[in-house]
């Protein structure tokens, strides 16, 4: 091999994967994780020569990513509110989106039960455990539990858990009932949420790779809101917070559901930063 700089293989390879319609910046990503450095690093290193096993690596990795497996699941992390979570293809890669509603829930949890009161908190479908360890860390004093109808999902949120040193308690199940015979005063859920007929729309890096039963749903993807406003009336304390992330089209739609099953509570569709309706909060205080 001619001795080749870190500059010069990320422009192969941006340009490799410009040419096959991916993303040029998964390059730097992939440099950064064999490096094992972050952008400022990286930059400081752009004119060193990459040896014979790290290009080797970076083609095998580009390669994979060409032919459309995930950034996230050839480096096996990806960053969530600032914290590095283990990801395989056993879970949904965590989403920006999602971060908005942990900010949602934390402001609107301060307001309702006063700042960092003893909650009982769980995240149903917890998938990597974004959000219930995300939770755990940003609300020290709560007791959180997280439910997975997967058990391989639930293993990676262990791993999660245990990196992070987040006590949080995993059980297995469908949607909650795991959570049944308790109350609870914070409810959280991103559950699977697209309709079966929008496939034909999607990237076939999402749909070959990330796991579908925690991407699509029945009844135009709103089976699982209908469900958990039909459960969580039992499950929930006389003051509570229910959170929900939804597709963009959703809101109004899942919002029915819960002033249903909670009449007199304070519902609100929220959008994200796009400006798409993303989040339905529900705050109950009977």
């Amino acid at each position: 091999m001619k001795h080749k700089t870190i500059f010069e293989a990320l422009n192969w390879a941006s340009s490799f994967l410009a040419e096959k319609g991916r993303d040029e910046n998964a390059a730097r990503l992939l440099m950064q994780h064999i490096y094992q450095t972050n952008y400022s690093g990286l930059m400081m290193r752009m004119h060193d020569d990459i040896n014979q096993e790290k290009w080797d690596q970076f083609q095998s990795f580009v390669s994979e990513h060409a032919n459309g497996r995930p950034v996230q699941y050839i480096t096996g992390v990806e960053e969530f509110y600032g914290r590095i979570f283990q990801v395989d293809e056993s879970v949904l890669i965590p989403r920006p989106e999602t971060e908005e509603l942990i900010v949602g829930a934390v402001d609107r949890m301060k307001k309702l039960f006063g700042d960092q009161a003893e909650l009982k908190l769980a995240d149903i479908g917890t998938g990597s455990g974004a959000i219930a360890i995300t939770m755990k860390k940003e609300w020290p004093s709560a007791e959180v539990a997280a439910t997975d109808i997967s058990t391989v999902a639930l293993e990676t949120a262990r791993k999660n858990a245990q990196a992070l040193e987040a006590d949080i308690d995993f059980r297995l199940g469908d949607l909650s009932e795991p959570l049944e015979n308790e109350k609870w005063d914070v409810i959280l859920s991103n559950p699977p949420y697209i309709a079966l007929d929008e496939a034909k729309e999607m990237s076939e890096v999402v749909l070959d790779h990330e796991p579908h039963s925690a991407l699509f749903a029945e009844e135009d993807g709103l089976i699982l809101y209908r469900k958990l406003a039909e459960q969580l009336p039992n499950l929930v304390k006389k003051r509570a917070l229910i959170g929900l992330e939804i597709g963009y089209m959703q809101g109004e739609a899942v919002a029915e559901f819960f002033k249903s099953s909670f009449p007199n509570a304070k519902i609100e569709i929220v959008k994200d930063i796009n400006q798409k309706n993303r989040l339905v909060f529900c705050e109950i205080d009977v």
